[in-house]
């Protein structure tokens, strides 16, 4: 099967060419998180806010990806291991292109992270820890999610049934236990700018 593939790689428009049209660099910006701890909020606020400010951005958000490209699964381990597979292919094709790229996942564990970091690059892979405990989430519980969980109607339920590797350590942590949305924003803003544009004046 591989006989009949013909990559063209190496006579497309590269990655320099579109970042200089763009006057911005590509970044993937990785998002994770329980459940309900802020990851969607703040990566449309702080869109908006790059939005407002002429950067170009692509925001792939776990919820409307599993309605379209990912429908077909679940969320068993290989399933979780093959949307974030899938998840950074189409992130690698935006950040290739000169896009900031927001993507929103609890991607659970240390070994689905990396994986997603090996196939974008470690240089375009800046991984934000938002951090919420269990409870506070539970509290917050925007989708009825944890009520459900809590009831036995959802199995292998991050946190609950279902394990959360913390990062290490992260390019950038935003705890939403003590951090508000809109600090929270400001933070994540400002740290990609620095990696976007280096000489920017924050």
């Amino acid at each position: 099967m591989t006989d009949n593939i013909h990559p063209i790689f190496d006579s497309i428009l590269n990655r320099t060419n579109k970042e200089l049209l763009l006057n911005q660099k590509g970044v993937v910006v990785w998002l994770t998180g329980l459940s309900g701890s802020g990851k969607s909020t703040i990566a449309k606020g702080v869109e908006q806010r790059l939005y407002d400010n002429q950067i170009i951005t692509k925001l792939l958000d776990g919820d409307n990806l599993r309605t379209g490209l990912n429908s077909n699964l679940g969320f068993t381990e290989n399933d979780r291991e093959e949307n974030i597979r899938r998840v950074a292919e189409v992130a690698k094709l935006f950040v290739e292109t000169g896009i900031v790229t927001l993507c929103s996942f609890v991607s659970p564990t240390f070994a689905i992270r990396q994986n997603a970091r090996a196939i974008i690059g470690e240089s375009d892979f800046l991984e934000v820890y938002v951090k919420a405990s269990f409870e506070n989430c539970t509290k917050r519980d925007v989708k009825g999610l944890y009520k459900k969980a809590l009831a036995g109607e959802i199995k292998n339920f991050t946190g609950l049934d279902a394990p959360f590797d913390e990062p290490k350590q992260p390019a950038v942590l935003l705890n939403t236990n003590i951090q508000t949305i809109e600090e929270s924003i400001d933070t994540l803003y400002n740290s990609i700018i620095k990696h976007i544009k280096p000489n920017a004046v924050i």
